[in-house]
């Protein structure tokens, strides 16, 4: 990996590199995007099976984009035991955690009359788009549609590639019924999301859709944006290690690694105040990607976008952390919990060396749809509160509000609305 000084210069650099990585960078898609969206708002199921043939090499119909009972027994049996304990265990602290994000409806009743409250509900429907393919990963089922469950969510709808065979992932499948999607419908790509934003003869019309997917599917999601809800247009990964001359240089290699093998475009940065971690660093990542398995693809996203900065000092590190504000944030250092207080922006922080990102990737508990390409600065985990919408409540009595309706209608007088109030007035004509 390369090793730069951190200076102004090397941090605007990177800045602007990671920033080439947004899916908004990619307006040449947009117009392929629309035509494939308005096709499936025009000529519904029709669009979407022949999408699906084209783009996934299988001819569905309506009797056979739904996932049956029958394939989804057949998925477990190809699961195995071993791997259903991992999922469960996995899923049951995933739900803990979320469950601890609840948000109840309230209500402050005072004696003149005045009830003002907020009531919780949550969403009625919501699309969870989840990918195929290679790409096929349990952990991303579970993350999505446990808080949509834990919320309270009244039917969760997954759309998923399928193969060409005409069967979705036996893993997916298998982690969906887990985490208790109510339909899983074999559908993917933009289609998926216009059918899902739009309805069709199969697919419901959802309030919300969530889920990772490709260039097609981020932009899909954000020209349905405003019709429906959507979680977030997530970018490739990234990693971000702060470490300083205590930290385990092959610990860090490893974690480097571990986001460098998702594509091409992922981003693994190091930011040390140490230079003789860095060396080891990047002589450490250059032995394990003789032996891992995803070895070219790493290479070519540390080409892209691995960087190893050396700072100055610790407090220079922790700015350039803030400013890159990565999805994932490791602290490897002397007083790691001291370094966390002063960390602003990160989608995840994980603290001390043995708490590795995977962890969080799939077991911890807390989820693993963050914040990417610096939205940490102002965005947040996908969590209860992304499947819940809460209501104002207000309620006046005719004393109550006989005690200030002067001040309403003086307020609207001055904004020159008259109607409104008017709206107060007549409550109190002799």
């Amino acid at each position: 990996m390369r090793i730069e000084k951190l200076d102004d210069n090397t941090k605007k650099n990177l800045l602007e590199d990671l920033l080439k990585r947004s899916p908004s960078s990619y307006g040449k898609y947009e117009q392929s995007v629309r035509e494939i969206l308005d096709a499936v708002r025009e000529r519904k199921d029709e669009a979407l099976f022949d999408y699906t043939e084209k783009f996934d090499g299988v001819r569905l119909d309506a009797s056979s984009i739904l996932v049956t009972e029958a394939e989804i027994d057949e998925a477990y049996r190809e699961v195995g035991e071993e791997l259903l304990g991992v999922i469960r265990r996995a899923l049951k602290n995933i739900e803990s955690y979320h469950a601890k994000q609840m948000q109840y409806s309230w209500f402050d009743s005072r004696p003149d009359g005045t009830i003002l409250g907020q009531k919780v509900t949550a969403l009625h429907r919501v699309g969870v788009y989840v990918p195929g393919g290679k790409a096929a990963y349990p952990s991303s089922v579970l993350m999505n549609i446990l808080p949509a469950k834990v919320a309270g969510v009244d039917e969760i709808i997954m759309t998923t590639p399928p193969g060409k065979d005409g069967k979705v992932t036996a893993t997916t499948l298998v982690a969906a019924k887990e985490a208790g999607a109510d339909r899983i419908y074999k559908a993917g790509g933009a289609q998926a999301v216009g059918a899902l934003a739009y309805g069709t003869e199969s697919i419901p019309k959802v309030d919300k859709i969530v889920g990772p997917g490709n260039i097609y599917v981020a932009l899909a999601k954000k020209a349905v944006y405003g019709h429906v809800s959507i979680d977030s247009i997530a970018g490739p990964s990234e990693i971000l290690v702060l470490a300083d001359e205590t930290a385990n240089p092959r610990y860090v290699a490893a974690d480097l690694l571990s986001q460098a093998e998702h594509d091409e475009m992922a981003s693994a940065i190091l930011v040390t105040t140490s230079m003789d971690l860095a060396e080891k660093v990047s002589a450490q990542t250059d032995a394990f990607i003789k032996e891992l398995s995803r070895g070219e693809i790493i290479q070519k996203s540390l080409d892209n976008y691995g960087h190893i900065l050396v700072a100055e000092s610790l407090e220079d590190a922790i700015d350039a952390a803030n400013e890159i504000a990565s999805e994932h944030l490791e602290i490897m250092t002397a007083n790691p919990f001291d370094v966390m207080t002063k960390i602003r922006n990160a989608g995840a922080i994980f603290i001390g060396e043995y708490s590795s990102e995977p962890l969080g990737d799939y077991f911890a508990g807390p989820n693993h749809v963050l914040p990417t390409n610096g939205t940490a600065k102002f965005f947040s985990p996908l969590s209860v509160d992304d499947f819940i919408k809460k209501s104002s409540i207000i309620s006046y009595s005719k004393s109550a509000l006989e005690k200030i309706h002067t001040d309403i209608e003086t307020f609207a007088e001055a904004e020159h609305l008259t109607a409104h109030a008017n709206s107060i007035k007549v409550r109190f004509e002799q």
